[in-house]
């Protein structure tokens, strides 16, 4: 009798014991479902946001391109090209201003010498070489300025 006890004691042991491994399996793939799906959606909203991303990178760089080559245009005319140099560059420095508000006229010059010596090489590489002044001559042109 102690033996019939024992065996069915050790039965339901082993039949709890399935039983919960089953349920938490269940459970497990449940839940490795619904992540499953959460990663894909979020994958997929991730991708959507990068295109947006270089779709709106994409316009504002053919914006500026396009905003140049108009003032390269204007500028290219005598007397309507130096009133629009110089309002252009009125706005420019007015926009600098809003994000500069301590800044001066000479700050602000030096803040143009300095993007102005960053992209020279480009653009003088740009320029046909019979026109193209040599690199030293146009930093001598530039104000002297305190380095950042």
């Amino acid at each position: 009798m102690l033996f019939v006890f024992s065996l069915f004691r050790n039965t339901a042991f082993l039949l709890i014991t399935c039983a919960t491994l089953a349920v938490s399996t269940a459970g497990l793939a449940v839940k490795t479902l619904s992540l499953s799906a959460q990663v894909a959606t979020l994958s997929a909203s991730a991708a959507g946001s990068a295109l947006a991303q270089r779709k709106a990178v994409a316009k504002a760089v053919a914006r500026s391109k396009s905003k140049a080559r108009l003032r390269r245009v204007m500028v290219g005319v005598p007397l309507l090209g130096l009133a629009a140099a110089a309002a252009f560059e009125r706005q420019d420095y007015l926009d600098w201003q809003q994000d500069n508000p301590g800044g001066t006229l000479g700050d602000y010059g030096c803040d143009v010498a300095r993007s102005s010596a960053e992209v020279m090489d480009d653009v003088l590489q740009e320029l046909p070489e019979r026109v193209r002044p040599s690199p030293e001559m146009v930093m001598s042109l530039l104000p002297d300025c305190d380095p950042l």
